[in-house]
Order: C-alpha cells, then sequence, then structure tokens
C-alpha cells in the first residue's frame, strides 16, 4: 500500500492560481461581509454619540418617548407611561418630523 502512495507522481502545477483564487474570495468577502458591517456600525455608533435632549426616539425594542436626560451610562427617555432608563445602544432610530413628514402637523 505504501508503494502505491510512492509512486504517485507529484503535482507539476504551480500554487499561484489557487493562491490567485483564495485572494479573490477573500477580497470579494471583504467588500460583501465585512465592510459594510464596518459601515453601518460607524453610523450607529455617530447616531448615538449625535442624541441630543428632547430627540423623539424609537428604542430598539419599539418604544417610542423622548430624551429627557442624557447621561454616561444612558439616557432616560419619558413616555406617556413615565420616564424609564435605557443604554445608549437601545436607541435604535431617530423619530422625527423631518423623517415621518406624513404626521407632521399641517402649517397655516
Amino acid at each position: 500500500m505504501i508503494t502505491i502512495f510512492l509512486q504517485a507522481a507529484a503535482p507539476e502545477g504551480s500554487m499561484m492560481p489557487t493562491m490567485v483564487m483564495m485572494g479573490l474570495m477573500f477580497v470579494g468577502f471583504y467588500f460583501l461581509m465585512i465592510r459594510p458591517q464596518m459601515k453601518k456600525s460607524k453610523q450607529e455608533k455617530n447616531f448615538q454619540a449625535e442624541l441630543k435632549v428632547g430627540s423623539r426616539v424609537v428604542t430598539t425594542s419599539g418604544m417610542h418617548g423622548r430624551i429627557s436626560q442624557i447621561m454616561e451610562d444612558g439616557v432616560i427617555i419619558e413616555t406617556l407611561s413615565g420616564k424609564l432608563k435605557f443604554e445608549k445602544a437601545a436607541i435604535s432610530r431617530d423619530f422625527t418630523q423631518n423623517r415621518f413628514p406624513d404626521n407632521a402637523p399641517e402649517a397655516k
């Protein structure tokens, strides 16, 4: 049995096409998966850093409210049922009149 393995000819082709193909796969993964995720993460961090008192926001759990106080470890959101403390990471998106013009009161 060992003689069969010893008789097998060594591949004469180079490893270059394989390395090029693996490099192209890595570049493809970077542009299709890694880069968009990094961009989204950067946008979320910028959004959380730019939160202001009085902004109407929606949390990741779907709770709507207005920011009444910003602290180092979180924010206090005022809702119809009272004030609740959330982490900044729990703020999902901004809920302003500019973003949703259908809900804006008509100007006279």
